[in-house]
């Protein structure tokens, strides 16, 4: 599961995510991708489900990036705990997302295989997404 090796601080603040992408959200290494079209925090599982339902359905032919890590903790109080008493315990890793970020690339593979990879992968994530392809892309 993708988590950082190590943190400055164990607990952090929510924040807020408005407004599209400012990095992130072109085509940099693959000829085909998945951009979302909404807001969400994307855990470590989603991410790596997807992978293995690309890289699957492209039988490790092709090259796989994924552009996205999930470094923000997220904590959680116990069940059954009442309120006040600090901030709960750090829980796992997320990655947030805008509209418009690039969440996976793929390369090396034809057209038809690339969009039926990447609509599997999507399909493990929580957001709405849509199949880009690099402007010069030519088959």
């Amino acid at each position: 599961m993708l988590q950082p090796k190590k943190t400055k601080f164990r607990r952090q603040q929510k924040g807020r995510m408005k407004g599209l992408a400012q990095r992130g959200n072109q085509l940099a290494f693959g000829s085909f991708g998945i951009k979302t079209l909404e807001n969400c925090w994307l855990t470590g599982r989603q991410i790596e489900a997807a992978r293995q339902a690309v890289s699957r359905y492209m039988k490790r032919e092709g090259k796989i990036w994924i552009r996205i890590f999930p470094d923000k903790p997220y904590t959680k109080k116990p069940a059954e705990v009442r309120m006040g008493k600090g901030k709960g315990n750090p829980e796992g890793f997320v990655c947030p997302v805008t509209p418009g970020r690039i969440l996976i690339e793929a390369e090396g593979v034809s057209l038809e295989i690339a969009k039926e990879a990447l609509r599997l992968g999507a399909q493990k994530l929580p957001v709405t997404t849509k199949f880009v392809v690099r402007r010069d892309y030519v088959e």
